[in-house]
């Protein structure tokens, strides 16, 4: 998911560590909720909810929620579990642009959020379509650039439907057919290379380079919005180096 932050640039309290942890798992379990009322409890007979579960327990999500949203998702526990998912289009600092993605139970709360929210922290809510065109529909796997050689990389997944390698801040991004998304995952597996985050994203093709000053403006923005509750993910078209980041970091220090 993009649901995770990107930009690790500061030290976070205890307090703010455990609050994104849970807004993780929180995301997560939406995620199993909804994929097993669209298809049921069983996970070999639902690949949507198996992979699911396979994202949430890498973040480490306890088995007894994960248990407990599969049931409520599948109707067995005589719950309903209804969401509507929402997309909102966002303009930032300095031609920075975003896809906030809303998974909720009561679509005036979320729209009434985010909007506080984006206008709260320099942000400006767009017409639909004037930010979406940016985007497509692309397999994105994270690996992290630190301890790993960008041929490594290359090697261990381009059988696996890999199409290109973007340098991203401290990651690489490997980028491919959303189909192919779990086979350049399991291909890293094989090779033994840890990796971030492996989804089908918004991905934006153009990218927009930001220095630190507007790195730091675009970083509250996407931390806002990303803490909202209904929030599911946050897709963006911004590239912040690895050196900004390092930047940004020593003028928090």
């Amino acid at each position: 998911m993009a649901g995770h932050s990107k930009w690790h640039t500061t030290k976070h309290k205890k307090a703010a560590l455990d609050a994104k942890r849970a807004k993780m798992y929180a995301t997560h379990i939406k995620a199993i909720e909804v994929a097993a009322r669209a298809g049921g409890a069983d996970l070999d007979g639902n690949p949507a909810l198996e992979v699911a579960v396979t994202k949430a327990k890498k973040q480490s999500v306890p088995n007894d929620n994960i248990d407990r949203a599969i049931k409520r998702g599948a109707g067995l526990t005589g719950e309903v579990v209804d969401y509507v998912e929402i997309m909102y289009e966002v303009r930032g600092p300095v031609g920075s642009a975003l896809l906030i993605e809303c998974l909720t139970d009561n679509r005036n709360r979320a729209a009434s959020e985010v909007r506080a929210t984006v206008t709260r922290n320099g942000g400006q809510m767009a017409d639909p379509g004037s930010v979406a065109f940016m985007f497509e529909r692309r397999g994105v796997v994270r690996v992290p650039a630190e301890n790993n050689e960008e041929d490594d990389v290359m090697m261990a997944v381009i059988e696996a439907g890999a199409e290109e390698i973007v340098r991203s801040g401290t990651a690489f991004e490997i980028i491919s057919d959303p189909s192919d998304v779990q086979s350049v995952s399991k291909a890293l597996d094989d090779a033994a290379i840890e990796y971030e985050s492996d989804d089908v994203e918004f991905y934006a093709e153009m990218k927009v380079e930001l220095d630190a000053k507007a790195a730091s403006s675009f970083v509250q923005l996407w931390d806002a919005v990303e803490e909202l509750d209904d929030v599911q993910n946050v897709y963006t078209n911004v590239e912040i180096s690895a050196e900004v980041l390092e930047e940004m970091a020593a003028q928090d220090a």
